[in-house]
């Protein structure tokens, strides 16, 4: 039985929910991510950074939702069908903080075996790369496995999270997750 079990905690370790940002995929590790939601109107906030594209009503609690596109720094794009919120769990010096991403498409979650991580490349690469921890090579394609601690800092984590709180929370229909 603990032989089963931690063989079921050690796969989880390796789960990634994996997503695209125009032609590229990238991954982030299951335990930070909480939901995927519908992209939904955000209410923008007031003197918040490019990146923060602001907030929305997740059952009652006001969350800051990013343009990963933005702070990735590629350029902004129009949502399709396909655009969504994927709303992450990240530690701020010992708090839990939650965060909405936005992506274009999220894809699957994906197992990544140690074997198959590599080192993120140093130089030609278009992203800045203390985002990125590693490549996985699955198959045919490479994804670029995020540190999503290093992808926000914690001055723009506390920022949000102060611009958030100033917001009410409204409407609390605007948060329907996809349920089939």
């Amino acid at each position: 039985m603990t032989e089963e079990h931690s063989k079921t905690t050690e796969e989880a370790s390796n789960s990634y929910l994996t997503f695209k940002l125009g032609d590229e995929k990238f991954g982030v590790h299951v335990s930070q991510v909480l939901n995927i939601l519908e992209m939904t109107r955000i209410t923008e906030v007031p003197q918040s950074p490019d990146y923060m594209k602001g907030v929305i009503n997740l059952r009652g609690m006001v969350l800051p939702v990013i343009d990963t596109r933005i702070k990735f720094g590629l350029p902004e794009t129009e949502f399709t069908s396909n655009t969504c919120i994927i709303v992450m769990d990240l530690e701020l010096e010992g708090d839990k903080v939650h965060i909405g991403a936005i992506v274009d498409e999220v894809l699957s979650v994906t197992e990544v075996g140690d074997s198959q991580i590599k080192p993120a490349p140093s130089i030609g690469n278009k992203y800045k790369s203390e985002f990125i921890y590693g490549m996985a090579h699955i198959e045919e394609d490479f994804i670029m496995l995020l540190d999503m601690k290093k992808v926000l800092s914690a001055a723009e984590m506390a920022e949000m999270a102060e611009k958030s709180e100033k917001q009410p929370a409204q409407d609390s229909s605007v948060t329907k997750t996809t349920q089939s």
